[in-house]
């Protein structure tokens, strides 16, 4: 069910199939090589969430493009904003998605670079109490799926504009692949420009930047709409399972409260464990 598709009427109805589980796709737009739209990632996220609400209910929030793509600033068609109000719209969101009714939010992610933003974005959703509870959902493929989707890549280096994007967008959107544009070259291997400092643990703004200038990491002259349908059916499902495990999970929102609770007067609260 998606969010801007519904009528206001609609909304109650939905929000009941929903089980108040709304899914909040995280992407961006930049640069995707030389044969991929600008939208990749937003095409992804958004029919990750279609294919698995389908399988187990739920409400999907509009594409949520405002997110740490400040890598990709000297690329043409980057949408990069500021680091702190990606935080507060992102919160902002979250918020309407609760007042709204909706107390389970799960963030699925569709962009490398939102990593770290997910984790530093979950962690302070302890700085003050309420009413709803942030979930990143990153499953693994299910066990029945994970061999057959990981034997079909011919590639060992991916990641972006590689086989998996490529793959995925020859079955969303067929006409926004470029395969005339795809380089025989070796331009998504990475240039280890900063390797010496990799290989010692030390990292920069810049990594990204150092192997990926052109913003392409693989090859995705192997993509088939094949590999891309049964990649996209296999996160689906496994998405699927995660959505109905937070549905049941009623754990979470009670140490929520209870620690937001205990925040409150930490000098008299108890410490309790529950081993």
């Amino acid at each position: 069910m998606q969010w801007e598709e519904l009528t206001g009427d609609q909304f109650p109805q939905a929000l009941a199939a929903a089980q108040g589980v709304c899914l909040l796709p995280l992407s961006c737009i930049e640069r995707h090589a030389h044969h991929l739209p600008l939208g990749t990632d937003m095409y992804i996220g958004r029919d990750l969430c279609r294919r698995a609400a389908a399988l187990e209910p739920a409400i999907i929030f509009p594409d949520f493009i405002f997110t740490q793509i400040l890598e990709a600033r000297h690329c043409a068609g980057t949408i990069a904003i500021d680091a702190d109000l990606i935080v507060r719209l992102l919160h902002n969101a979250c918020r309407e998605i609760a007042r709204n009714g909706l107390k389970k939010i799960v963030i699925v992610n569709a962009h490398g670079g939102n990593n770290a933003l997910n984790r530093f974005f979950l962690q302070i959703q302890l700085e003050s109490p309420c009413d709803y509870v942030v979930y990143l959902a990153e499953p693994a493929l299910k066990p029945e799926d994970e061999p057959a989707v990981e034997a079909q890549w011919e590639t060992t280096v991916d990641g972006h504009a590689g086989e998996r994007e490529t793959s995925a967008i020859m079955v969303i959107r067929p006409d926004l692949v470029r395969r005339d544009q795809l380089r025989a070259d070796d331009e998504g291997m990475p240039l280890e420009r900063l390797k010496a400092l990799q290989d010692v643990g030390v990292s920069t703004g810049t990594w990204w930047y150092a192997d990926h200038p052109t913003h392409y990491r693989g090859d995705g002259s192997p993509a088939t709409p094949e590999k891309g349908e049964r990649w996209l059916s296999a996160r689906a499902r496994a998405l699927a399972q995660a959505i109905r495990a937070i549905k049941d999970d009623s754990e979470t929102p009670r140490l929520q409260k209870e620690f937001f609770d205990a925040s409150q007067q930490p000098a008299i609260a108890p410490l309790e464990s529950s081993d």
